[in-house]
């Protein structure tokens, strides 16, 4: 029988949660109750908000006496980010749902995000039809608009909580009876892209699909390039692709599609093959024109779209770039592949295009040159440009030489 999580505040939500809990089980599941409320619950949950805090060393009922609900939320939350990935590595749990406000929603996420991609996670919330980044990340939490407060059974509140209730159960009862034919596992590679830079990594895409390996391609808009990271450090990635690195652009310089401080970092600390380039680094990303930083009025600019401005990186930018990049390279605990397309990293950065720039390009070239002292990177430069079909075979071909080369060496 398949067992489901259900956490919350059982004391301020708990005809609520109730509901839901009575419902899982008349549709034949068991369910695991955790309690993250402040004060006593309603109904008795399996595990208690004691046991939850004491995870992370904290005493709710001390807690609790200073009347400090931030205290608390934070000793509920950091508590259940710990348990909640245990108990399901206990095999307690097939998937999991919750329901809240902000303070609920943001106190279950973390724990919900810390568990492993695929299990089932449902959050019915009043944020879920805005920004929901902060509370999503880069895992695959679905979340439902509540449509009306989650506090109080109404006769909308019942519908929302039945097709949560539904598509939970659903999703842990189904996974199973589901007869797929299922195929013979593939090595999982990782590739990131970027609009100016897909025919290379299709090209890429195509050769290492013909050689036996799974390509999940990764899109460089910020969460793309951190959804990738999060995936590598999950130890499921054989090998990384990494031909589009523009989104250090973003971040170094100022635009709206940064992935992070960390980007770059899984593949290398984790020791796992890896062919990088540095597609797409002739530019940063903006919305619509009129939003451009005014300091930038007399930059070189590409109206991409409608609502997206792309911005020329000029010579000190593609140095901060190199720079970078080489930073990371140099954190690489196996043998990596850095290529370097000498005659333009991007659709429109090569002769006659809107981005041509030797200059720009010649300085990103030579800072990384000067800038990687890891002996474990190799530097292969290449007479073409990046989407030439030469140069994206031959960055598969490498990847797939250096998996191998791991493969005898363990």
């Amino acid at each position: 029988m398949k067992t489901i999580a259900i956490t919350g505040t059982f004391d301020s939500k708990g005809i609520e949660y109730k509901f839901i809990k009575d419902k899982i089980e008349e549709l034949g599941c068991t369910t695991l109750t955790i309690h993250t409320g402040t004060f006593e619950p309603i109904f008795e949950p399996d595990i208690s908000n004691v046991e939850v805090c004491k995870e992370v060393d904290e005493d709710i009922i001390a807690i609790s006496a200073k009347k400090d609900r931030a205290l608390a939320v934070d000793a509920l939350s950091k508590g259940l980010k710990t348990i909640l990935p245990r108990l399901y590595k206990e095999g307690k749990f097939d998937g999991i749902i919750s329901l809240g406000g902000t303070g609920g929603t943001s106190m279950v996420a973390p724990a919900m995000r810390a568990l492993p991609i695929g299990v089932p996670k449902i959050i019915v919330s009043t944020v879920a039809s805005g920004n929901t980044e902060m509370y999503i990340g880069t895992s695959d939490i679905m979340m439902i608009p509540s449509i009306v407060d989650v506090s109080g059974l109404n006769k909308i509140s019942k519908m929302i909580f039945t097709n949560a209730i539904l598509a939970i159960v659903g999703m842990v009862k189904l996974k199973d009876d589901l007869k797929v034919k299922e195929e013979e596992e593939k090595p999982l590679i990782t590739a990131s892209m970027f609009g100016v830079t897909t025919p290379c990594v299709d090209i890429a895409k195509d050769y290492l699909q013909s050689k036996g390996y799974e390509v999940l391609v990764f899109h460089c808009t910020g969460t793309g390039g951190r959804t990738m990271e999060t995936l590598i450090n999950t130890g499921l990635i054989t090998g990384v692709l990494d031909i589009t690195t523009t989104e250090w652009c973003d971040e170094l310089v100022g635009g709206i599609l940064a992935a992070g401080p960390k980007r770059c970092e899984a593949a290398a600390l984790n020791g796992i093959p890896t062919v990088m380039s540095i597609g797409a680094t002739d530019m940063v990303n903006y919305g619509p024109y009129d939003t451009v930083p005014a300091k930038y009025a007399n930059r070189n600019f590409y109206k991409h779209n409608l609502t997206t401005t792309l911005m020329r990186t000029n010579v000190e930018e593609c140095k901060l770039v190199g720079e970078k990049i080489a930073e990371k390279l140099n954190m690489a605990k196996s043998r990596t592949t850095l290529f370097l397309p000498l005659k333009g990293v991007s659709m429109i950065d090569c002769e006659g295009q809107p981005f041509y720039g030797p200059e720009e390009d010649k300085v990103l070239f030579d800072t990384l040159r000067s800038n990687i002292k890891n002996d474990k990177i190799d530097i292969v430069e290449m007479d073409n440009i990046i989407n030439d079909e030469k140069f994206a075979i031959t960055c598969a071909k490498k990847l797939i030489e250096l998996i191998e080369e791991k493969k005898l060496n363990n």
